[in-house]
């Protein structure tokens, strides 16, 4: 099996985004919700129709991809329509460790990030921070976008290491006996309370003034609970589903 594919290297890879996701969202909760940085056309002709978040967000994915970052396989693009051709030469990859066709979700988890978490995330109100405010969305976004998409790793893996217990599943089409396949809820359980000691751990204030945390830990666990493992779980169905077996 692709070194990639391995569990403990995947679940090396998912540790380790979740401080990033965490650090990441510490950084947008210190702003107030901002509902005008979401807002298609607020802030003029420049945007193209976007909203501020959009444009900022466009334009970004257009200079890392003159980087060659969506080159990789574990990163998906929200605008790939627009993106322009790599200026570095392409890497040479030997064997793709994905089976099945590339699942892009980002255009649900921006939805989703908008209005849900970003309230579950952040106060309330508008402190008119709002270029500050969509520099942290974006970093948020990104990161949020590799976690969710690591499903397909997750999926392919774990055909990989049992697939007669994939196959006759995958051709009924069946989502609800794949969904019961992959979830495993002891090792979710597992996540989450590492997700939240990490989360109570970096947004501590060391300087021991009560009610000044960074960020309040289960605010993450909620996001990770109610929208980064389901959309994971999504996309590993969508995935196994699309499989060529």
């Amino acid at each position: 099996m692709n070194k990639q594919l391995l569990l403990e290297n995947i679940r090396g890879v998912l540790m380790r985004l979740e401080e990033t996701i965490i650090f990441a969202l510490m950084e947008r909760a210190q702003f107030c919700v901002n509902a005008p940085v979401y807002e298609p056309g607020r802030f003029g002709a420049a945007t193209g129709g976007e909203s501020l978040l959009g444009y900022l967000l466009r334009e970004t994915e257009q200079i890392h991809a003159r980087m060659r970052r969506y080159t990789s396989p574990d990163e998906h693009p929200f605008f790939p329509a627009v993106l322009p051709e790599p200026i570095l030469p392409a890497l040479r990859f030997d064997e793709s460790p994905l089976s099945g066709p590339a699942i892009n979700h980002n255009q649900l988890l921006r939805k989703l990030y908008e209005t849900e978490i970003i309230p579950c995330l952040c106060r309330p109100g508008d402190d008119a921070q709002y270029g500050s405010c969509a520099v942290t969305d974006v970093a948020c976004l990104q990161v949020l976008s590799r976690r969710i998409h690591y499903g397909m790793f997750v999926a392919e893996s774990k055909f990989r290491e049992t697939p007669e217990s994939f196959r006759e599943t995958i051709r009924a089409g069946d989502t609800a006996e794949l969904l019961r396949l992959i979830t495993h809820p002891e090792i979710e359980e597992r996540v989450l309370k590492r997700v939240e000691l990490k989360a109570r751990t970096y947004g501590r204030d060391f300087d021991g003034r009560a009610g000044q945390d960074r960020i309040q830990a289960d605010a993450v666990v909620e996001i990770y609970r109610r929208w980064v493992m389901p959309l994971t779980k999504e996309i590993e169905v969508e995935y196994l589903l699309r499989h060529p077996r």
